[in-house]
């Protein structure tokens, strides 16, 4: 009898217990059927002839033959069916007293059918363990073969013909490299080198499927030998891990192009660990950014503790030129080391961190290595809540230049705002001069009829008192129209105070009054009693006023019907006050409403076409807003519309 395969064959024996289809397979019944007919014809020719020799040894023949239903306990019963048919035999026989050759013949058969029971009852343990190893094999993920030392491929688990798209009949017999095209990281013959000398070989190779498709594959090779230690067949196993090759090469890119915007930007970038900042807020139980703001305000040294938890992982060289002066720098410890003290933005970007917001934006300074400092905008990036990564990224853009160019604007802004006034006063000239006129006149009429009273006899000093009085109070009108002329010609910055509406707009028609009396203006004003007061600088919104006026008087020069400017000013719903300069000028052009405001528009070839651009610029840094309403031919109307002071303290 042959003894039971050993494990490296169980390829082989997979192969037959496994993939062989039940169709091809003898039916159990039929074994059985022609087991007991071999054992009757054995039992009867025993029995009825006279041969003398171990008849009963071919009953070994039966027990063999059901050992293909695969079943135990049909071996079992065959065995015990020869033994009892062989002692019933030999009883018939020869008798159970007689002992000679007989019992001996008898003898060797029982013993033979024991060892064939024995045997075949272990080879079916082997073949029952070695078909469940095999079918592992079979519904692997990966992708199993075996092929012998010349390669030719003698086992095919399914998953193998699922990836590769070769059934077991295409694929057993021939030789694996062939069949897949396989293409090795070193050359074939090292690969093999390897495996005789180790027993082992892992490496990373591609192969061709049936469909053309390559599959890069993580392989593992296990060599097989035989009781002598030759080599009798290879086991490969294959891991497909063609996606997470693309993935890792999509991450390599994703991260080298990260790291090239990284290190070119022009923008600074900083990358921050906020894991420690994180843990302090939950140990405090100030994830909430309620409670944080609550605590913040109890407790404000925290933010400036929370700066120094916040560690500066890396910069780029932008931020490294901006801080240092130098590409090459050791990067701050914390955020405390960059923005200092005085900074007041962190404890902003804490709340937002805390109500897990994407981003969050702001201004504020950084302290150079050199202790001066510079103005930046940043963009602070934040992991999500649930991201156990608490890696920050913080975009810096330096602000110094927009900051001086901004301040220029300013400064250009105030000077052609100065020259802008400048231009309104020459054009108001005359009407200066006859308020100036007026106040020294009445000086100078008080003061010769103060020197009559004083040389009457006797003087009459109360008429004296009385023509001195009046020449304190027009002196005193004459100084207050230099000083708001001054005032009005100055370059001094915008102070906002609260102002009375209507005594502005009423300094700012006697202002005008002269102009509109030389252009013949008819000029009707009507304020709504109590206007509420305002918050601005007096000056500006004189000069808008003036501005305004001057030009509806000049819209209507030359034309012979009624010229008459009206001046209103009344309050609104929503807190603001509303002040209407309307003329019965020939109106604005529909084209030209568009641009109107526009700086260096004019539609007089003598004007500077900044004026209009002006009044608006100051209407809007005063909250309000500053329209034009016009039919040709039914003049035009601007409206400026000014916060309340209650409005604009709200």
């Amino acid at each position: 009898m042959a003894a039971p395969p050993r494990p490296q064959s169980l390829p082989y024996i997979a192969r037959a217990a496994v993939r062989a289809p039940t169709r091809d397979r003898v039916s159990p019944w039929l074994l059985r059927t022609s087991a007991a007919a071999l054992m009757l014809g054995i039992f009867l020719l025993d029995t009825l002839t006279t041969l003398e020799g171990a008849v009963a040894v071919l009953y070994v023949v039966a027990v063999l033959l059901v050992a293909g239903t695969h079943r135990r306990g049909d071996i079992a019963m065959a065995a015990a069916g020869g033994v009892v048919l062989t002692v019933i035999a030999y009883a018939q026989s020869h008798g159970l007293e007689h002992v000679g050759s007989q019992t001996v013949r008898a003898f060797v058969s029982l013993s033979a059918i024991g060892i064939a029971a024995l045997l075949a009852l272990q080879n079916q343990s082997a073949v029952h363990t070695l078909s469940a190893q095999a079918t592992l094999l079979d519904v692997s993920h990966d992708m199993i073969f075996v092929r012998d030392v010349a390669g030719t491929i003698t086992f095919w688990n399914a998953t193998a013909e699922s990836v590769y798209g070769f059934s077991p009949a295409q694929a057993l017999g021939r030789h694996a490299d062939e069949l897949l095209g396989t293409r090795y990281p070193d050359r074939r013959e090292n690969v093999e080198a390897q495996l005789l000398a180790t027993g082992r070989w892992e490496g990373v190779l591609e192969q061709v499927t049936r469909h053309g498709n390559t599959l890069v594959l993580d392989s593992r090779w296990v060599l097989q030998r035989d009781d002598k230690g030759r080599p009798t067949g290879v086991l490969e196993t294959h891991t497909d891990i063609t996606e997470r090759k693309a993935a890792y090469a999509a991450l390599v890119r994703s991260e080298q192009r990260f790291r090239r915007m990284f290190d070119e930007s022009r923008i600074g970038v900083l990358q921050q660990d906020w894991s420690a900042v994180r843990a302090e807020l939950d140990a405090l139980g100030l994830r909430d950014a309620d409670a944080l703001a609550h605590h913040i305000a109890e407790h404000p040294e925290f933010v400036g503790h929370a700066r120094r938890l916040a560690r500066i992982e890396e910069v780029n060289p932008a931020f490294a030129m901006m801080f240092a002066g130098s590409k090459s720098m050791t990067a701050p410890a914390s955020v405390q080391d960059i923005i200092g003290d005085a900074d007041r933005t962190f404890a902003a970007a804490l709340l937002a961190f805390a109500r897990g917001d994407a981003f969050h934006e702001g201004e504020t300074e950084i302290v150079r290595r050199g202790g001066d400092r510079a103005p930046v905008l940043f963009t602070i990036t934040f992991p999500s809540a649930g991201d156990a990564d608490a890696s920050v990224l913080v975009f810096v853009v330096d602000n110094t230049e927009r900051q001086r160019a901004q301040d220029a604007l300013l400064l250009a802004q105030t000077e052609l705002a100065h020259a802008s006034r400048v231009s309104t006063l020459g054009e108001l000239t005359a009407s200066i001069a006859h308020e100036v006129n007026q106040p020294l006149m009445s000086v100078v009429t008080y003061g010769e009829a103060g020197m009559r009273w004083l040389r009457r006899d006797p003087p009459d000093l109360h008429e004296v008192d009385t023509a001195i009085s009046r020449i304190v109070s027009e002196g005193r009108r004459a100084g207050e129209i230099v000083q708001r002329i001054r005032a009005f010609l100055g370059k001094a910055t915008a102070g906002h105070e609260t102002l009375d509406i209507a005594h502005v707009i009423e300094e700012a028609t006697r202002l005008v009054q002269h102009e509109l009396a030389r252009g013949a203006v008819d000029l009707h004003l009507e304020l709504e009693p109590h206007l509420p007061a305002v918050r601005g600088d007096r000056v500006q919104l004189q000069q808008v006023l003036v501005n305004l006026m001057v030009n509806a008087s000049q819209a209507m020069t030359g034309q012979s019907s009624r010229r008459r400017l009206s001046v209103f000013a009344a309050g609104t719903d929503d807190g603001h006050i509303d002040i209407a300069v309307a003329d019965t000028g020939p109106g604005i052009a529909s084209e030209h409403l568009e641009h109107l405001f526009d700086p260096f528009f004019t539609t007089r070839p003598e004007g500077m076409g900044m004026g209009l651009a002006i009044c608006r610029t100051i209407a809007e840094s005063h909250g309000g807003r500053l329209g034009v309403e016009s039919t040709p031919g039914d003049g035009a109307t601007f409206r400026l519309s000014l916060a309340t002071a209650t409005e604009t303290s709200a």
